[in-house]
This record gives structure tokens, sequence and C-alpha cells, in this order.
């Protein structure tokens, strides 16, 4: 019976294995090919500076930018004064916060008029009990005022465009003169930017986030395009206005990850979702771990908490098969790679630790390397090889994508990853008690004010955008 149930937990551990290897292959290499296709490298975008998104635009399309911020008085200036611009209008959410946000808002929105800029801020106050109910709650309360002064405006909602930034979001140089193109297209309904952590060097815990944005998620978003299903995130997200006046006046949901929960529904009606190698936004990292958990579980549990849609996807008439498969699998992640692998993880750790002995290698051509001395180093190449090869890939892809990374912390930051994968675990496991508790509240990621950055002046190219600071 112990044999039978060992060999049941070997068979599952390698199923586990061959799929989470087989979806980061696919993923990786279906970027790869989107990059080609895009005419792109890896390394496009990676010495980039933010600040001046209007740069090289040419469109005449409306574009609304929603901010939602609670307590963001050290940074909401200097994002407000980034993304002013011709045909531009900056609406601020303040969701009852406690400090200047508002006003801080309003004076980059003034700076800017001074200097002749072209733009329009407009704050939202929001006040309790209504306020603080989230961020989908905060989006929904402005996307009301977007609808209304793009009727007074006579302007046109297929040719309105609205971007969510968070508080601390940059857009990089001329990003609308690649994103704004993509909505040429009339099925698109939704883009998304890739991330880079802006205070990647304040500690090891910022540069690795920074790898899992830039060297994991943008480059597996990229290959998302082929199947238009890229995953909207919270910052640097681009969404046509009859796209979202299709799921009704509340387009956010309560959900703890409202951008996933609004891909879904953009999905499922037939818009297809896409990315561009050639725009990206920068935000901060969370420097403290305690709150990076924090920050993590939360996105767990709205990941997690989405496989009830699983339905609504398959059964979508207008979504395409190949779409609705890939979408399938995303949100099939946490639930069939990440919770069992974090306890087969454990179980080859033990199982490779207490038979050192034990025959990796099997066949006459490795009859010589069981039977002599080579046994334990073969057995330790090929646990190497099965615990470290996407740490191996992903390094080289994150010092293609950015040269000035350097090769050692390249490799430290991909063999950190399978250390990291505790805090996964544990994330995941944290996630999956609240939602069985039936705990829905989150408590905000608070920012830190970054040095030489103050309202209405935005970092100039060349110049540290922010010093080492805990968000």
């Amino acid at each position: 019976m112990r044999r039978v149930l060992l060999k049941a937990v070997d068979t599952i551990g390698y199923a586990v294995i061959g799929m989470s290897a087989g979806y980061l292959a696919l993923a990786m290499g279906a970027g790869l090919i989107e990059l080609r296709r895009q005419k792109a490298a890896l390394r496009v975008q990676g010495d980039t500076a933010y600040g001046s998104p209007h740069l090289g635009r040419r469109d005449r399309r409306h574009l609304y930018a929603l901010i939602p911020c609670l307590n963001e008085e050290s940074v909401i200036g200097t994002t407000v004064a980034g993304l002013l611009g011709p045909r531009t209008t900056v609406v601020v959410i303040d969701d009852g916060s406690d400090d200047a946000t508002g006003r801080e808002a309003e004076r980059a929105g003034e700076e800017a008029r001074e200097a002749g800029r072209p733009g329009e801020v407009v704050v939202l106050r929001r006040e309790p009990p209504n306020a603080r109910q989230g961020k989908g709650e905060a989006l929904n309360h402005g996307i009301g005022l977007i609808r209304t002064s793009v009727a007074a405006r006579g302007q046109d909602p297929a040719e309105t465009i609205v971007c969510v930034m968070d508080a601390d979001g940059r857009l990089s140089d001329r990003a609308l003169s690649h994103v704004l193109p993509l909505f040429d297209d009339p099925r698109v309904g939704g883009v998304q930017l890739g991330v880079r952590i802006r205070n990647r060097r304040g500690n090891f815990l910022t540069w690795f986030q920074d790898y899992q944005f830039w060297a994991m998620a943008a480059v597996t978003q990229f290959g998302r395009n082929l199947t238009s299903t890229v995953s909207l995130g919270g910052n640097g997200q681009f969404t046509r206005l009859t796209a979202l006046d299709g799921l009704g006046a509340r387009p956010w949901s309560r959900s703890l990850t409202e951008d996933l929960d609004l891909a879904i529904s953009l999905a499922v009606r037939g818009w297809r979702l896409r990315t561009t190698a050639h725009a990206s936004v920068d935000q901060q990292g969370v420097s403290d771990l305690r709150r990076l958990v924090r920050q993590r579980t939360r996105w767990y549990q709205g990941h997690m908490t989405a496989i009830r849609r699983m339905g609504e996807i398959w059964r979508a008439p207008r979504m395409r098969h190949l779409a609705a498969l890939e979408m399938f699998s995303y949100l099939l992640v946490p639930w069939v790679l990440d919770l069992p692998w974090s306890i087969l993880f454990q179980y080859c750790l033990i199982w490779f630790v207490r038979s050192p002995n034990v025959q990796v290698l099997h066949g006459p051509r490795a009859a010589a390397i069981n039977a002599g001395r080579l046994k334990w180093p073969a057995n330790l190449a090929a646990w190497y090889l099965l615990t470290f090869a996407p740490a191996l890939v992903t390094s080289c892809a994150y010092l293609r994508r950015d040269r000035a990374v350097g090769v050692l912390r390249a490799l430290l930051l991909g063999h950190s990853f399978v250390v990291m994968n505790y805090m996964s675990f544990l994330c995941a496991w944290s996630a999956l008690f609240r939602m069985v508790r039936g705990q829905t509240g989150w408590t905000k990621t608070t920012r830190e004010a970054e040095e030489g950055a103050r309202a209405g002046e935005a970092p100039r190219p060349g110049q540290p955008r922010c010093q080492p600071s805990t968000p």
C-alpha cells in the first residue's frame, strides 16, 4: 500500500512539474514569437525614460486618465503632471484621503496650466460611508464623470480611451504613440502595458519584483497577445469607453483583483486584449517583506476567486476556442500548479536528501554512471536542472531585457526565485484560508515620497526616478 501511495505521489509530482515547465515554455516561447512579429527585441524599452508619454503622438482620440487615490500626497503630483497633454483629462478620485492628496493633484494641474501645458485635471472627492470601499468602487465613481463629459462634449465613445493608473505610475516616453494606434482595430477593447519597478535598486525585494515583472510577466504577456487574452492590471491599463459601456453602469467589480475581473468580462464579450513591447509603465516596488506578503496574498485571493467564472468563459459564444483555453489555463495556475507544488516540492526535496543513492538515470547507457562514483554528481545535476532550469531561462531573459542588470545579479535573482517560491506558497495558502473564512477585506499598500519629485515636476530623463524607499 505504501509503495502504491508513493508511486501515486510520484506520478502527480511528475505531472505538476511537466505542466509547470510546459506552461512556462509555451508562454515564454509565444512571447518571443510575438516580439519578432512586432519587430522588437527583448531589450526594447530596457533603458527607456518615463514621464513624457505624449511625445510623438499623432492620433485624434480623447484620453481620460482615472487615478483612484487614498493618502497619496507624496506621489500624486508627479503622476498627474506626467499624464497631462493634448486631448487629455486626468480624473483623480480622492477616496476619502486623510492627507493633502486632492490639493496636490489640483496644484499639479494649476502649475501645468500656468506653464501653458494642455490638458485638464478634475478631482473627485468621495466621502464616508461611500469612500474606501475598494478600488473598483472608486473607478466606477470616476467613470460616471467621464460618461457625462463625453456626452456633453459630443465626443465619440468608440474613439474615447480610458486609462487607469496607480497614483505612483509613470508611462514611458512616447507610450501613447504606441498604445493608442492599437485601438485602430475596432475589435480591441483593452491594452495593458508591462511594468517596470522604479526603485528596483532599493534592496533585494525591489530587485526581485522587477525581475518578476520585467523578465517573466512582461514576456509571457507578449505571448498572450497571440490569443488576445492579455491580462489587464491596475496600472497602465487602457480600455475603450464603448467596451466599458457594454459592461453596464459599473464596469469594475468589488473583487480584490478588479482588473482581472474586467479582463474576463471584456474577453467573454468578444473584445480583444492586447499589449505592446514598445511602451511600459513604472511604479514603486514594495521594499518591506510583510507588506509584500500582504499585497501578494490579496492578488492570489483575487486570482483564485476568479475560478468561479470558468463556466462563463467556456460558454462565451464570442470568445475563440484558443482564447478560452488560454484564459482557462491562466485561471487554473494557482489551483493546479502553485498549491500542489507547495507540497510536492517539499516531498521531492526530502526524497532527494534521504535517498542520495536513488537511481535517477536509467537505461544501459546510464549503467556505468549509476554503478560508479558519478551516481551522486549525476543525481545532483539532474536535481539542479529540474529545479533551476526555469531560473536559467528567466535569468537570460532578464539580462537581455536590461544589460545594466549584469550577469551575476541576473543569475542571483533567477536562482533566488526557488527560495522566493516559499513566499508564494505562503501567500497562496493564506489566500485560500481567507476564502474559506469568507474574508474579503484588504489593506492598501502605502507609498513613500520620492526624492526630487514633487507635484508638477516629472523627473528628467537620466535622473534617478527615486531613492530606496518603502512603498
